[in-house]
């Protein structure tokens, strides 16, 4: 581990003992559990507090199987904490403008009940969130259908299918069993091109190259394209493009495939992730460099770009359609409102300008096993012809 990592990581123990804390503080003595009802929360804290960095360091330190045991147990321990840390902050910011209605009409509230019911409530509200989570996240994502109106789009065109599928994150909790059932379902659509925008992997080739391997399976009339994404650089881009490439599935780097499915020239082009050049100069992200040499003709022109913040640089180059993942659209409260801070979209389809954007939810997940209002998906895109704007 760098100096930086090792700050970051001290940094990041700090924060989480002091929210540990906090919520210890916060909860515990409203609870009223008594003296051995409280000395186990506190100990369930304390465990907490450690199990999420073990959790965090597990699958690179500790050999498989243990790496990715303890892996699942941190991970949901941290699932499960970042629920009773904003359940607090929403708890006393209700406790806090009670107390501020209650002085102001000089009313009598029954404090001690509204504590203990609230109290009991975020901690029963955690659990109950954690374990549907658990059980949106391990399910297989469900395929949704997109149409998307292209002005003067071919009509032998029409109906034409994109399957996409993005952020699987195969790693500690995601392997080959979970990556086959998606891989299934995509073929079951007979996608006419299959997209995987990006962070298909948190670990080496090493790890887990097996776990990814049924991605190599995955059949399209018009090809399997793949771009990177942030995390593919996390894990080493390099052997993770080469193994890919092995897998036969056609990794776009800054560059297109000209396909031809209704006799006149279509354009699927790919960019390296939007934060690429910081981890390879050679690999930064070029949307108009992967148009270059297209037919002036070719259309529709579509782009797979990790981030959907690529699309401010695609669009003015004349793309028709972005296809990004990245967001996972906020995976669970309250993820979701931060997310748009950073991007220009979370989910959905969207219009920037003349060019359309999809943001995939993402079809796996990262970090916890959690997923709550933000759906994981396989996105089967059809273009569809529209009126002339």
């Amino acid at each position: 581990m760098s100096l930086r990592q090792s700050s970051f990581f001290l940094r990041f123990l700090t924060l989480g003992a002091l929210a540990h804390v906090y919520v210890g503080a916060r909860l515990i003595p409203d609870l009223l559990l008594g003296g051995e009802g409280a000395a186990a929360a506190i100990l369930f804290l304390v465990a907490s507090c450690v199990l999420i960095p073990l959790g965090m360091l597990a699958r690179s330190s500790i050999h498989p199987p243990w790496g990715d045991r303890i892996a699942w147990v941190g991970l949901l321990a941290m699932g499960l904490f970042s629920s009773l840390f904003v359940l607090t902050v929403l708890r006393d910011a209700l406790l806090l403008a009670l107390w501020l209605a209650n002085v102001a009409i000089n009313a009598d509230l029954p404090w001690v009940t509204l504590r203990r019911a609230s109290a009991w409530a975020v901690a029963g509200l955690a659990m109950a969130g954690t374990l549907a989570g658990l059980y949106n996240a391990r399910r297989r994502a469900r395929v949704i259908d997109v149409d998307v109106p292209i002005s003067g789009l071919p009509q032998d065109l029409d109906g034409f299918t994109i399957v996409q599928i993005s952020d699987i994150h195969v790693g500690p909790t995601i392997k080959r069993r979970y990556v086959q059932a998606i891989v299934d379902a995509v073929n079951a659509q007979l996608p006419d091109v299959v997209a995987i925008t990006g962070d298909v992997v948190d670990g080496s080739v090493e790890q887990l190259a097996a776990q990814a391997s049924p991605l190599g399976q995955l059949r399209a009339t018009y090809g399997v394209y793949l771009v990177t994404g942030n995390h593919e650089y996390y894990s080493g881009a390099g052997p993770w493009i080469a193994e890919f490439r092995r897998m036969g599935l056609r990794v776009l780097m800054n560059e297109h495939v000209v396909i031809h499915p209704s006799g006149l020239p279509m354009v699927v082009a790919g960019v390296t992730d939007y934060s690429a050049g910081a981890f390879d100069p050679q690999h930064r992200s070029n949307p108009r460099a992967a148009l270059a040499s297209a037919p002036a003709d070719a259309f529709p022109r579509i782009l797979l770009a990790h981030q959907p913040r690529s699309a401010a640089a695609a669009e003015p180059v004349g793309y028709t359609l972005q296809l990004s993942g990245h967001t996972h659209g906020g995976q669970f409260f309250p993820w979701g409102f931060f997310v748009r801070f950073q991007q220009p979209f979370t989910a959905g389809l969207h219009r920037l300008g003349r060019m359309w954007v999809y943001t995939s939810r993402g079809t796996g997940y990262w970090g916890p096993p959690k997923r709550l209002w933000a759906p994981s998906e396989i996105t089967r895109l059809r273009l569809r012809s529209a009126p002339a704007r």
